[in-house]
């Protein structure tokens, strides 16, 4: 959709950086309103209501084995989500591929108007699962927000993918 070619990390580095997909990650944007934004500033000449359509399909599904190993902790544990997400995708991820069904509590960004990695957003989940941080063991793919949940003294591990998450979780004597 680019105008111009760029490199995944140009864009990866552009995204993040971008206010309209973190304003929209916070619910603060319509998905009209992040839509024109979006597509004014990035130089893209597509139709809005297109454009939204592509962007919420890009949640495709859950990782390979993510259900099953979900499947097998949910009769020991209490399962918890806690996403930066936004309208679109969590729609998605709820109604068609049915991830929030996986776990007891879920919680996006957008819905609460916080994003990890502050601190806030991982104290709305810990009130909503009424637990203390020391009952809790956190997943991320990013450091800071590995490292934010930690500073709260919740056990939080960074990890890429579900095979690391698994021997994570029997590292910690947890499978």
């Amino acid at each position: 959709m680019l105008p111009a070619p760029a490199s995944p990390s140009e864009i990866a580095d552009r995204w993040n950086r971008c206010p309209h997909s973190q304003a929209f990650g916070l619910g603060k944007l319509s998905a009209d309103d992040y839509a024109a934004r979006f597509l004014r500033d990035w130089g893209i000449d597509l139709e809005p209501s297109r454009f939204l359509r592509e962007y919420r399909s890009w949640s495709r599904s859950l990782l390979p084995g993510a259900r099953e190993l979900l499947a097998g902790l949910r009769p020991r544990y209490r399962l918890a989500a806690l996403s930066n997400s936004n309208e679109l995708h969590w729609d998605r991820n709820s109604t068609e591929i049915g991830v929030t069904e996986l776990f007891e509590v879920a919680i996006s960004s957008h819905q609460v108007g916080l994003s990890k990695p502050d601190p806030a957003i991982y104290k709305v989940a810990l009130d909503r699962l009424q637990v203390s941080p020391d009952a809790v063991v956190f997943f991320d793919d990013l450091k800071p927000n590995v490292v934010a949940a930690s500073e709260l003294g919740i056990r939080a591990f960074q990890v890429e993918g579900v095979e690391e998450v698994r021997e994570c979780l029997a590292r910690e004597h947890l499978l």
